[in-house]
């Protein structure tokens, strides 16, 4: 036994490195990556590629380790400098690791993930590079075409912001341009008047200021005879005198108040619009609700009494115009919901940190089938051509814009309730 093993001894390490290096070349050989080792200063010069790299790259390891510059002259041109520039780093840190393009035999370029490891000899000394070169093309390539997804994803996104901008303004333009006839009615109504009372008023003082400068030609006689005052006073009775000072009282008292109410309307057009004013700022609602109720009389007067009922609320911070507009597309519909005459009430309150802005109408109300859709794009139950089907769906989107909530009841036949929700503080 013991000859046996004396034996065993002696003939094991003839043949056991022998296999065993085979075995290290065969798994090298074979691996996913290449390995590799440099010299650890000039120009990395490789020592060592490891025979996988003809299958990787296309070229022979000895053909990369017998030129001296092989590796910096097959790395791609944009990615030379970022290398070069840190590579001083492998010696401070020890490891290094890059991802760049490597120029195969076949005028390719392939993606490598290039680790680089610093080994140093017991006085700490450098002396020789090892590194492993892995083909990481393919990821390479998914992670650009997911790049490439979420830019048209983000492309998507914007111009679906652009596009519901577009169909706000829209829907804005379009209820302003519904109700721009009745606008120029209420304008144009006092206006009408204030000219009419102007031209009478005209007449009346060219009336006045001739009996005036007659009597004053009579008076300045030397005597002023009995006959002189029956003249002047035939004058004035002729005139009127006494009807045309109570009545110009009244026609320049009319025409005031009829400025007064263009001015008004003109007011409530600027505050419904808020025109440049873009940021985010404080609201007050009711003013909000009052200027709306003006621009939208034309729609609301035949078909309805508003009945205000307002609490009191403290300002909201949020977006003026597009609150204006939320409340203009709930009190139009509500009119349009209003067959002959109804009544549309507006209650306010806040209650928790929160204000309630609820209209509600008498009108037809909404068949229960369509109340789940009437926030949707597009949804309507108009006749065709009398409504975009976006009021409702751009109303739903401001007030979340404004981390709000629409609640709305309805009934057919009794009316419907809509009722905006929103935090007093974003």
């Amino acid at each position: 036994m013991n000859q046996q093993f004396e034996t065993f001894e002696s003939t094991a390490p003839i043949a056991q490195p022998m296999e065993m290096t085979q075995r290290f070349e065969y798994l090298i050989a074979n691996t996913p990556a290449i390995i590799y080792s440099s010299v650890p200063s000039g120009d990395f010069k490789m020592t060592f590629v490891s025979e996988n790299a003809s299958r990787v790259l296309g070229y022979a390891p000895q053909e990369m380790v017998d030129d001296p510059n092989f590796w910096f002259d097959h790395i791609h041109p944009d990615d030379a400098p970022n290398i070069f520039s840190s590579l001083a780093l492998l010696f401070v840190e020890g490891e290094r690791a890059y991802e760049y393009r490597f120029l195969t035999k076949d005028n390719r370029y392939l993606w490598m993930h290039d680790s680089l490891r610093l080994i140093r000899d017991e006085n700490n000394n450098p002396i020789e590079v090892i590194g492993s070169l892995t083909n990481i093309t393919e990821r390479k390539l998914m992670e650009e075409a997911l790049h490439r997804t979420g830019d048209e994803q983000r492309e998507l996104i914007e111009k679906l912001k652009e596009t519901q901008a577009q169909l706000l303004q829209s829907e804005k333009m379009a209820s302003i341009g519904q109700l721009a006839a009745g606008v120029a009615h209420e304008i144009n109504n006092p206006i009408g008047f204030v000219s009419s009372n102007m031209k009478s008023l005209n007449t009346y003082v060219e009336k006045l200021l001739q009996v005036v400068t007659r009597q004053e030609e009579l008076l300045q006689q030397d005597e002023v005879s009995a006959n002189l005052k029956n003249q002047a006073k035939k004058l004035s009775a002729e005139a009127d005198l006494s009807y045309l000072r109570e009545d110009v009282v009244d026609l320049i008292a009319e025409s005031l108040d009829g400025l007064k109410r263009v001015k008004d309307i003109v007011q409530s057009l600027k505050d419904f619009s808020h025109v440049g004013e873009s940021d985010w700022q404080m609201v007050d609602i009711e003013k909000g609700l009052e200027s709306t109720i003006t621009i939208a009389n034309n729609e609301l007067k035949y078909k309805a009494v508003i009945e205000r009922n307002y609490g009191v609320l403290p300002q909201v911070k949020g977006l003026a115009s597009q609150l204006n507009q939320v409340f203009m597309n709930l009190l139009v519909n509500a009119a349009h919901a209003i067959s002959e005459r109804g009544t549309i009430g507006i209650y306010t309150e806040c209650q928790d940190g929160w204000v309630y802005i609820r209209i509600q109408d008498t009108g037809c109300g909404i068949p229960p089938e369509n109340l789940s859709r009437i926030f949707e794009p597009f949804f309507t139950t108009k006749p065709v051509g009398s409504g975009t089907g976006l009021g409702l769906s751009l109303s739903y989107g401001i007030v979340q814009k404004h981390n709000g909530r629409i609640e709305v009841e309805s009934e057919v036949g009794i009316g419907t309730s809509f009722t905006v929700c929103l935090p007093v503080s974003q």
